[in-house]
């Protein structure tokens, strides 16, 4: 059966079957979990770490004034910072976007795997630096685009992620955002970011539609959003 959290860490080095079989034995403690359910919350422990097999998740902060800002999509495969154990408590919240299968892997055995297995080291190195390239990314997202230029991006950058673990078909796949998640996402109000995908949709460029993105013209949203996927190891073109 297929491992989405093997299958993300071989594409950034030649896995062994002994590397593989490893990997796959420490993701034996699972759980189904709903959509909305905190894996951790500011302030806890910051163990273990969970990984991402089935669903999707998010990380956010809330501000003094109730207001939610969105950090990261967390999507198969992927999986909590490894090095976050230096920190005392967790210094962000993780919920579920929706309904999930995650994996609990103690920070103990994590580390182990790191120390034991360099391929396996390489491969969390690498992951960690798409990691920080996504950041960097949002970072300027939020300070330095405006607000088409935002939502454009964040989508060349999802549709990819997707593409990246296999689950995007030709240019559609299934992005389970709502327009309030969306507009956390970007700094916006809904009502805005309700604008900004009705002017996407009728330039025929994108339409974002009851959890599925359709790329009508890759080319176009990528020039709108500036899109340069180096980041993320894959570019937004298209396919067939």
């Amino acid at each position: 059966m297929s491992n989405a959290f093997v299958e993300r860490l071989r594409g950034y080095a030649p896995l062994s079957d002994a590397d593989v079989a490893l990997l796959t034995k420490s993701c034996r403690t699972v759980r189904d979990v709903p959509a909305g359910h905190h894996l951790i919350r500011e302030g806890d422990p910051p163990d273990p770490v969970f990984v991402m097999l089935e669903g999707w998740a998010f990380g956010y902060k809330m501000l003094p004034d109730g207001g939610r800002q969105i950090l990261a999509f967390l999507m198969p495969g992927d999986f909590c910072d490894i090095h976050i154990e230096v920190l005392k408590e967790m210094d962000h919240n993780i919920v579920t976007l929706t309904e999930a299968k995650i994996a609990s892997l103690p920070r103990a055995e994590m580390e182990a795997l790191v120390d034991a297995r360099p391929t396996i080291t390489h491969a969390f190195w690498w992951s960690q630096l798409v990691n920080q390239g996504v950041l960097r990314a949002w970072i300027v997202n939020m300070g330095r685009r405006k607000s088409e230029e935002r939502v454009a991006h964040l989508m060349c950058e999802l549709y990819i992620r997707m593409r990246n673990i296999g689950l995007a078909s030709g240019d559609q796949c299934e992005i389970p955002l709502t327009q309030i998640v969306l507009a956390d996402a970007v700094g916006l109000t809904p009502v805005h970011v309700n604008r900004v995908l009705k002017k996407l949709r009728l330039a025929k460029v994108m339409e974002l539609k009851a959890g599925s993105l359709n790329i009508i013209d890759p080319v176009k949203l990528a020039q709108i959003a500036g899109f340069d996927g180096n980041y993320l190891h894959g570019r937004l073109q298209k396919v067939g």
